[in-house]
């Protein structure tokens, strides 16, 4: 990611990154019924992210895939590590609310 950040683009970034995974987290936990199923799939969806390797080099090539995507996380900057977190706390959010929502009664599909 990189690059300069104001602190109005970080704040958006993050907010982004929370309603965006929330909604994710929200829906997939309604239809599903499974309540961490978006955190637990999170980190993977971080990888594809940041990640500038193929995904069939994870499989086939490891040697190169796996190095290179170590490489990639250790040169995450703060303000990427702040935008990620944002979007992992999200769906930690959404979890919750779908415990809250289901303890008072509400049935989602």
């Amino acid at each position: 990611m990189g690059g300069s950040v104001s602190i109005v683009q970080l704040i958006i970034s993050i907010v982004l990154f929370f309603v965006m995974f929330f909604g994710i987290g929200f829906l997939l936990n309604m239809l599903l019924r499974m309540t961490w199923l978006m955190t637990i799939i999170y980190p993977v969806v971080v990888i594809f992210i940041i990640d500038e390797v193929s995904f069939f080099d994870y499989i086939f090539k490891p040697g190169y895939a796996w190095p290179a995507l170590w490489d990639k996380i250790l040169s995450l900057q703060f303000v990427d590590i702040a935008i990620l977190s944002g979007g992992f706390l999200g769906t930690i959010v959404a979890g919750i609310v779908m415990i809250i929502l289901r303890k008072q009664g509400y049935r989602m599909f």
